[in-house]
């Protein structure tokens, strides 16, 4: 985050002796941009809170929402109400230059946005994670994803949060330019935002979520190409000839399957008298009778849909049908990612400029346009939702007609 103080004129603090230390611009008011940027910002908080707040809703009233990724997703959305409530409007006062003279309350002020920018981050990386372990790992999910580790893994995302986002209140700061207005520019230290968080806390974490989803979508198509290899143009012919090969092929081609679908989260137990399915969890359950969206997703795919695309025996074809509906689960949370990035990733460009090149001139319109961007992720987050996730669709759209009605 940079403010609207970012491209002005002057120094931050002409009395700062170390050699160190790169001169910052000091704000040159401009009254025709303040008014509107404001009127945006309060704007974009306003859409933050009631939506993340339906978001929220809708996970707490939904006992089929209730999947341990979602209680991340809900993680980020009170992130995200956070920024609406108590960022924007430090923001805004910040921007107004206010507190001033008063270094303490000006950087508690401007941190806030620091540690829910980290929540926000770190609760991506839980889900990129949840989703590895559910959709590569199904047979493991029960014994790595527990309740309690989720428990453990939201805690820690908040207080690594709250550390990385406190620094500056620990020291690494600057200071008050001689008007002793609030600036972030002069009060935040440029090497701080680069260096730690930029590089550090964000560049850092989304490396590896991309490297996790792409891990995640080579490996789920790898699968499916098995998966239809094994199927075959046609089915041979698996009776006993006599010599045992027929049923020995059978058993084979089964293990073959179950194999190639072992990724996918279900996983086919053979014992006395044909045992049927044993389901592992692909997308926050543990059991069809868990009650989460995707165990009543695989019942639904027993009807009259899967049946007409698939026709009789088509197991196989289920377990296709079922495997690509976690490769959509999964492209929609890399797509709030994807979001993140795109929305984040200009306003720490401007700071690594202003840090690299202090003669550089930054435009105030740019920062400004940077600055809405990055607080516009948290109002964008649950229209995804909606848009992507159908059982998210579903329930929310549940919920504003019972409160209209």
């Amino acid at each position: 985050m940079i403010s609207m103080n970012s491209s002005t004129r002057g120094s931050c603090d002409a009395s700062q002796p170390s050699s160190s230390h790169v001169p910052v611009p000091v704000p040159v008011p401009v009254p025709g941009i303040t008014g509107p940027y404001i009127a945006a910002e309060l704007l974009i908080a306003l859409l933050a809170i009631a939506g993340n707040i339906l978001v929220c809703l809708a996970v707490t009233l939904n006992r089929k929402l209730r999947t341990v990724t979602n209680y991340f997703l809900v993680s980020l959305a009170v992130a995200d109400i956070f920024v609406g409530v108590l960022a924007i409007p430090c923001a805004v006062l910040t921007d107004l230059g206010q507190p001033r003279h008063n270094l303490p309350l000006c950087l508690l002020l401007l941190s806030v946005l620091i540690v829910l920018t980290q929540s926000s981050i770190l609760s991506l990386l839980a889900v990129a994670a949840e989703r590895y372990v559910a959709i590569l790992l199904p047979l493991q999910y029960q014994r790595i994803v527990s309740p309690r580790n989720a428990r453990l893994a939201l805690v820690l995302t908040w207080c690594l949060a709250l550390l990385s986002g406190s620094i500056p209140l620990m020291g690494w700061h600057g200071s008050l330019p001689p008007s002793g207005a609030c600036l972030f520019t002069c009060v935040v230290n440029l090497s701080y935002m680069v260096y730690f968080n930029f590089f550090g806390c964000l560049l850092v974490p989304l490396v590896v979520m991309f490297i996790i989803y792409g891990h995640i979508f080579v490996t789920v198509r790898q699968q499916l190409r098995r998966i239809a290899a094994g199927r075959g143009p046609a089915r041979p012919d698996t009776r006993d000839d006599g010599s045992g090969s027929g049923s020995r092929d059978a058993a084979a081609g089964k293990r073959a399957r179950v194999e190639a679908w072992g990724v996918s989260g279900v996983a086919v137990r053979e014992g006395a008298g044909n045992a049927g399915v044993m389901t592992s969890h692909a997308s926050g359950c543990v059991s069809a009778e868990s009650g989460s969206v995707v165990a009543s997703e695989i019942k639904s795919e027993s009807r009259g849909p899967v049946k007409t695309r698939c026709g009789s025996g088509g197991g196989e074809c289920k377990r296709a049908l079922r495997m690509r509906r976690e490769v959509r689960k999964a492209t929609s949370l890399f797509l709030v990612l994807f979001l993140f990035m795109l929305c984040w990733l200009p306003i720490h460009f401007l700071n690594c400029v202003m840090l690299l090149c202090p003669r550089c001139h930054v435009p105030l319109p740019l920062s400004l346009a940077a600055i809405l961007l990055s607080h516009a992720n948290s109002a964008l987050n649950p229209l995804l939702y909606a848009y992507r996730m159908r059982s998210f669709r579903h329930a929310l759209r549940t919920l504003c007609c019972t409160h209209t009605v």
